[in-house]
């Protein structure tokens, strides 16, 4: 029973996907249609990058970056931006989720060795916002892009143009925000480099070219995804243990749950009607309740007005601590640290998400 209420907590989102995937198919019993409800392109692409991202974190790879960059970083400002800016960047290539299990337990130690433990909430808050706006700018970058990305046809070029202000905008305030903190200086980090298994770096660099032709359209994604697996299993198969399957069958609860609602006339018209023309803000509001990825997966089925759609739920992981299930993977890295204060980890946390949602917002406004 124990162990039913720790899954029940930890995976609540694939819990509730489930639940109503099951609700629905007493309204849509299942039949031959059913199969085209996955989105078996996005599911592939996210299996083949989770797969890639593992073997990275377990060859050292970005444990190396880090050490790199912070052996040149000597006051308390520069290890805040130096910390933040590593999320942002790296949430491109690496999703929002992963940058933030890289860094977050880095950061939490670092700070600690280096007298700094009065920082740890600002700068674990500053690298979750970083993470998830950073993540925004590719269609790898987070789970929602990558299925926004796939289902529309969007080239590459418009993705990027499309949410490059509200990323350079973020970027800017995150830099702000590091100057904030006094620039004093700090004791000399630990020198003492990472070990990194370079054979282990040179398989997944060539997997992840082939994740990126993927993503691309120049590869199918199937034979993406097949070739990654069967190079993991022969070279490392402990890697494959390290995949969010539970992410896979969130989609897939979520593709069904979806499609059923497609298919009951009433539900249809009503939702198709009220998101029309509101995508972009359903998105941001609706991420608060059921967090981004959902968000993005449910108002897709009834809107093709994809631009506003992939800003309002890219924007929408910003403000509670649910908006992004990337946020809540931070705090329980937090909340798991010697001397964590959660409840005002909570309070920053959540002042800071909101100044950044009502800024990112206004900057929509203006540019609409």
């Amino acid at each position: 029973m124990a162990r039913v209420k720790a899954f029940l907590k930890k995976e609540a989102v694939l819990c509730i996907a489930a639940v109503l995937a099951v609700v629905s198919m007493f309204f849509v019993p299942p039949d031959r249609e059913y199969p085209g409800y996955i989105d078996f392109r996005t599911l592939c692409l996210l299996f083949s990058l989770m797969t890639v991202v593992a073997g990275f974190r377990d060859a050292g790879t970005f444990s190396a970056l880090s050490h790199t960059l912070l052996q040149r970083v000597k006051t308390a400002r520069g290890v805040v931006l130096c910390l933040t800016l590593i999320c942002f960047f790296s949430s491109m290539l690496i999703t929002n989720d992963v940058a933030l299990l890289t860094f977050v337990p880095l950061s939490i130690l670092l700070l600690q060795g280096a007298g700094l433990s009065r920082l740890t909430i600002v700068t674990v808050t500053l690298q979750t916002i970083a993470a998830n706006l950073g993540s925004m700018l590719t269609p790898i970058g987070n789970p929602q892009n990558l299925y926004i990305y796939s289902g529309s046809g969007m080239d590459i070029g418009t993705f990027v143009l499309t949410l490059l202000p509200y990323a350079a905008f973020s970027l800017l305030l995150l830099v702000v925000c590091g100057f904030l903190v006094k620039r004093e200086p700090i004791t000399a980090q630990s020198t003492e480099t990472p070990v990194r298994k370079v054979r282990t770096e040179v398989v997944c660099a060539v997997l992840f070219v082939l994740s990126l032709l993927s993503v691309l359209r120049v590869l199918e994604a199937w034979i993406a995804a097949a070739v990654t697996a069967l190079v993991v299993l022969f070279y490392d198969h402990k890697l494959l243990k390290r995949v969010d399957y539970c992410l896979l069958l969130t989609f897939i609860c979520f593709f069904v749950f979806i499609g059923n609602m497609g298919r009951i006339e009433p539900i249809r018209v009503f939702l198709s009607t009220f998101i029309a023309g509101r995508e972009m803000l359903t998105g941001a509001l609706l991420s608060q309740i059921i967090s981004n990825v959902p968000a993005a997966v449910l108002l897709s089925a009834f809107s093709e007005n994809w631009a506003p759609l992939l800003i309002g739920v890219n924007i929408g992981g910003l403000g509670t601590l649910i908006a992004s299930l990337a946020s809540l993977i931070a705090y329980k890295l937090y909340a798991a640290s010697e001397g964590a204060q959660p409840k005002r980890f909570l309070l920053v946390f959540t002042a800071y998400n909101v100044v950044f949602f009502v800024l990112l917002t206004a900057l929509w406004w203006i540019l609409t």
